[in-house]
């Protein structure tokens, strides 16, 4: 049998960590998730301050010892001097992975100005894809509207579980080659 999907959702402020405000980024990662995922998934979530040491810390629990494949972060990629999510997640990388944060500034900037000031990133640690999202529900739906077609390819690629998506939300793009056929077990790369 094959090993479900794990994801780790981190909502980074200090603010919404102090117990100050609500925090509404894990809410608004979980909804556009539950929208999103066809196949069945379980989640563990963290909410912590705007602390590069941890930050990283919480990365690499999630990613080595939760065994998270995909870690989705909101929160701290701004240019304010307490906004060191990359910082911290560029520490836990093996790889960078800039496309996903060049299409998510562009497709933040089709919204808001402000979007060039955004300092979010992807990494691959292990087998679990790390990326950094906006604070914002709405902008965290748009920027998963706008990049996740490319998550379940690049989870394939990385040993993560197949990751089937609904359609209706994002179509999930892969190679012919990659493909299911009929829900049957990865194609053999060869």
């Amino acid at each position: 049998m094959e090993t479900a999907l794990r994801i780790g959702l981190v909502s980074i402020s200090d603010r919404a960590s102090r117990g100050e405000y609500q925090d509404k980024g894990i809410p608004g990662l979980l909804s556009w998730l539950e929208k999103a995922l066809a196949t069945p998934w379980t989640h563990e979530t963290r909410l912590i301050a705007d602390e590069q040491p941890v930050i990283e810390a919480c990365l690499r629990e999630l990613a080595d010892q939760a065994g998270c494949h995909l870690i989705l972060t909101t929160g701290g990629t701004g240019p304010a001097p307490r906004d060191v999510t990359p910082e911290a997640t560029l520490a836990v990388a093996d790889r960078e992975m800039p496309g996903f944060g060049e299409q998510m500034r562009r497709i933040s900037l089709q919204y808001v100005p402000t979007a060039i000031l955004s300092r979010q990133v992807a990494v691959i640690r292990g087998n679990s894809l790390i990326i950094n999202l906006p604070g914002q529900p709405k902008a965290i739906g748009e920027t998963l509207d706008g990049i996740f077609a490319a998550v379940p390819y690049c989870l394939d690629l990385i040993g993560a579980p197949y990751v089937e998506t609904r359609p209706e939300v994002v179509e999930a793009f892969r190679p012919k080659s990659a493909r299911r056929p009929d829900g049957g077990t990865r194609p053999d790369p060869s």
